[in-house]
């Protein structure tokens, strides 16, 4: 094991001997993903603050491969511990997003939602080992050697709740209803909608459409290249962003993404980076354009026009998140003018309800969720949402 490496932080051998503060409380956040360092912003919140708690963050064996996970962490001020001492340290409390890692950590673990709904919406699992249908909440995930791995489980809905009930009821009693941080924090900045508009540039009075797409060959930017440039063409007095999964970027590079989006860019496309924006960019929007993503069904929620640009019918679990944004959207006829459609397109009311059965609560839940774990009353603060972060755009 190679410890020349190891960061002399406030855990291990010696620790006493550096601290400043004291008795603290550790909590050791994995980062697998951007998009999991983005969830994690929705959600660490609630132990700011308090001077009880300290957080620390590590990147998970095998979750390197996708590039820029650490120095994101990094650029976020995150002490970021190696793996190999990450696993030899005991934690107060684990949180997670991803089951990459969660077998070789040492403490309570708190599982967290991914994205929009605690079960995936896809039917095949990518993993090219799976033999089944996954949901996310199965037991093969959630189970080691007939152990259960996670402490207490954070779902966002009923629906949620029934599914783990059936896919691995040996862990339904760890499992609680958070409702969704993300959508609360989203809610909670509707009236700040014109900082956002301003931010991506978009004008009084000026429309504002947002194209957002997941990854692989089934997303909306994976079948539709072209679309950024449609959109910019068509729509030449409106402004034209566009959201892509962090996972685009981390696989194909942004030296390659600016390439493709050239045409457009020259027209004057808008572009949010993978690490900070995305939720703001969807709470500007006059209509966003969209997939079987996450981001999307966030439109939804919080009121906006969609249109789907692509959803792939033969590979979404029925009932799951993506499968209602599916069969309740506007979806494009790619043949024909965007324009009129965009036209069209309409709200879904009460979406909300579809990501969340504790809409305004998520962040008081989870909350006691964390600190039960860390032997801790909790602070004499609300724990309140707080609002998403301002829009960034890359200047391309």
């Amino acid at each position: 094991m190679d410890t020349a490496r190891w960061i002399r932080g406030p855990v291990g051998h010696g620790a006493t001997g550096r601290l400043t503060r004291v008795g603290l409380k550790t909590v050791l956040v994995l980062v697998q993903t951007v998009t999991a360092a983005n969830r994690l912003a929705d959600v660490l919140p609630v132990i700011d603050g308090d001077h009880r708690v300290q957080p620390v963050y590590a990147v998970p064996h095998g979750a390197d491969a996708w590039h820029g996970v650490e120095s994101h962490v990094r650029s976020l001020g995150g002490l970021v511990l190696p793996w190999e001492q990450a696993i030899r340290e005991k934690w107060d409390l684990v949180v997670s997003t991803c089951r990459e890692g969660i077998e070789q950590v040492h403490g309570n673990l708190l599982m967290l939602p991914h994205g929009a709904g605690a079960g995936k919406s896809r039917l095949r699992s990518r993993m090219s080992t799976a033999t089944e249908p996954t949901t996310g909440l199965d037991r093969e995930v959630l189970v080691r050697s007939g152990r259960i791995i996670p402490t207490r489980i954070a779902l966002h809905t009923d629906a949620d709740l029934r599914l783990i009930a059936g896919r691995c009821p040996e862990a339904r009693s760890r499992a609680f209803i958070a409702g969704d941080p993300c959508l609360d924090r989203m809610l909670a900045s509707r009236p700040l909608r014109e900082r956002y508009r301003a931010a991506m540039g978009a004008s009084p009075g000026q429309d504002l459409v947002l194209l957002t797409s997941t990854w692989s060959p089934e997303s909306a930017f994976g079948r539709h290249p072209d679309l950024p440039a449609r959109l910019v063409d068509e729509f030449p007095a409106a402004r034209v962003g566009l959201v892509l999964h962090p996972n685009v970027w981390a696989v194909h590079g942004a030296s390659a993404i600016r390439g493709w989006l050239s045409r457009a860019l020259t027209r004057g496309l808008v572009v949010v980076p993978p690490e900070r924006g995305w939720q703001g960019a969807v709470l500007a929007a006059d209509v966003v354009v969209g997939d079987h993503g996450s981001t999307t069904a966030y439109a939804l929620a919080v009121g906006a026009r969609v249109a789907l640009a692509a959803a792939p019918v033969d590979n979404l679990r029925r009932g799951s998140v993506s499968d209602q944004v599916r069969r309740m959207a506007t979806t494009l006829d790619h043949g024909s003018p965007l324009a009129p459609q965009l036209a069209r397109a309409a709200a879904v009311p009460a979406f909300a309800g579809v990501l969340s059965s504790r809409i305004g609560e998520a962040h008081a839940r989870l909350r006691e969720a964390v600190y039960q774990p860390l032997g801790l009353p909790e602070p004499d603060w609300a724990a309140t949402p707080g609002c998403v972060p301002v829009p960034a755009v890359l200047p391309w």
